[in-house]
């Protein structure tokens, strides 16, 4: 029996490929009837419906993902700052 291929994906701060399991998802969500109402979030479970990116558990590279604006460029979507804050701390507690 072979086995099973693990799914790799690419964090958007430090840009190295690591399991699926080992990120954190960040995804954008559909909330309103307009076509630009989207709602950005982590998604710690990994199952929420919606287009994502992925980062690594560290503070650092929400960081560095955040000042060269990889994660709004992966979700094809402006992201607040007080969005990127809630992040942190959501990251901070889960640490």
């Amino acid at each position: 029996m072979t086995p099973r291929k693990t799914p790799m994906r690419k964090c958007m701060g430090c840009m190295q490929m690591f399991p699926k399991k080992e990120l954190v998802r960040v995804v954008r969500t559909k909330t309103g009837e307009g076509e630009d109402d989207y709602e950005v979030s982590l998604d710690l479970t990994g199952k929420k419906a919606g287009r994502g990116a992925y980062i690594c558990k560290n503070l650092s590279c929400l960081q560095m993902a955040r000042k060269a604006k990889r994660i709004s460029r992966a979700l094809e979507c402006a992201i607040p700052d007080t969005v990127y804050d809630t992040m942190e701390q959501e990251m901070s507690q889960s640490e």
